[in-house]
């Protein structure tokens, strides 16, 4: 992560991106190009997808058109499309820390503008969908009212945000392309990563002991073998699930380091960390989990049914100079979570029925006993 420089005055307004930055609206364009290709004997590609960033509904219609060789001019293409997404706009969810931030940003006093190249009226479809959003900014522009859009100067990006002067925050939305965001002051995985004080702002008050509590979130399945990064290369015997089965709810989450708690239906309870990343087996246009649930074992146990529920957020996905600085710091994350999930804010999900029930089903089917290990 960059280290912006010290700033020389005090921010006085904020201008924001929407798509890929405040919603998640990546997962939404997927969803609508799938089965349409599918219906012209096309596939999706997702290593294409990036190409559709930041572009005006026109640009990225003639990039799809292109990369698929599908028989429409732009215009027929459009047509078709577009009321399709019209029906999904509000189905688009924030991003991690989107509402937050607005939020922050709004009972501080800080005037924020939201500039994106979508047209202002999927804008206005896009933020009324989500409570309070519309009357936190002060100005709101959309590509169809200027003349030319990002990277031009006429819409704050990067390129134009600087350019005009601005202290300028990089949040990609594809992964492992921060090198394209060198003019950045700073770049940051995702908006979890904001740090207001940093720019001459209040800070936010919500970090508890290194930790940032999350609206909690479910996934679980049978425990498979995974790449053996975990146990072979840093001594740490990570507990793999299918990513495939819930890569929806992976795409509203950011890469990087989670806490909370595992249910293990033959066994019961434990503290977890857990981290998410862009797999590089996979280009990295996939994520992957790995929890590493805070106990010793001794034996391996795939195929067992395996439940978490993720409640806080440590930290973002980062690279680190050598393999024991990685191994140290995921020890350190483990040490954050074992301290923090003691906290009753967190501890009181321990009752989660989506844990519990799983034990109470497969205990009274063999006469267990659950454990919780909450040491």
């Amino acid at each position: 992560m960059a280290t912006p420089e010290p700033i020389a005055r005090l921010i006085s307004h904020v201008i924001l991106d929407l798509d890929g930055t405040l919603l998640n609206t990546d997962c939404v364009v997927s969803q609508v190009l799938k089965p349409f290709l599918v219906k012209n004997g096309k596939k999706w590609d997702s290593k294409k997808a990036h190409k559709l960033v930041g572009k005006t509904p026109y640009e990225a219609a003639a990039v799809v058109l292109e990369d698929y060789g599908l028989p429409y001019s732009t215009e027929e293409f459009l047509s078709m499309l577009t009321p399709m997404f019209n029906e999904q706009w509000c189905n688009i969810k924030a991003l991690p820390g989107a509402n937050r931030l607005i939020k922050h940003l709004k009972s501080n006093g800080v005037p924020a503008a939201l500039a994106s190249n979508s047209p202002g009226s999927n804008i206005e479809a896009k933020i009324s969908c989500h409570q309070g959003w519309k009357e936190s900014f002060s100005a709101i522009v959309g590509g169809d009212e200027v003349e030319k859009g990002k990277p031009s100067p006429d819409m704050p990006g990067v390129a134009a945000g600087k350019a005009a002067g601005m202290h300028v925050i990089a949040v990609p939305s594809v992964p492992k392309r921060t090198a394209e965001f060198s003019s950045a002051d700073e770049v940051i995985n995702s908006l979890l990563d904001v740090m207001p004080e940093k720019w001459g702002l209040r800070p936010f008050s919500d970090w508890i002991d290194d930790t940032l509590p999350i609206e909690p979130w479910f996934i679980g399945g049978p425990v498979i073998k995974g790449f053996g990064r975990g146990s072979k290369v840093l001594g740490i015997p990570t507990a793999n699930l299918p990513a495939e089965n819930f890569s929806d709810v992976l795409s509203e989450h950011t890469s990087g380091v989670y806490f909370g708690w595992a249910g293990l239906s033959t066994r019961g309870i434990y503290k977890m960390v857990m981290s998410i990343g862009w797999n590089p087996y996979f280009d990295n246009t996939e994520k992957t989990i790995e929890p590493w649930l805070l106990h010793d074992f001794g034996e391996d146990f795939y195929g067992e049914e395996l439940r978490l529920v993720i409640v806080g957020y440590i930290r973002p996905e980062a690279n680190f100079p050598s393999l024991e600085s990685l191994i140290e710091r995921i020890h350190e994350d483990a040490r954050i979570a074992e301290k923090a999930l003691n906290l009753p804010l967190y501890a009181k999900y321990t009752d989660s029925p989506y844990l519990r029930n799983s034990l109470k089903e497969d205990n009274s089917a063999n006469g267990n006993q659950s454990v919780i290990d909450s040491k």
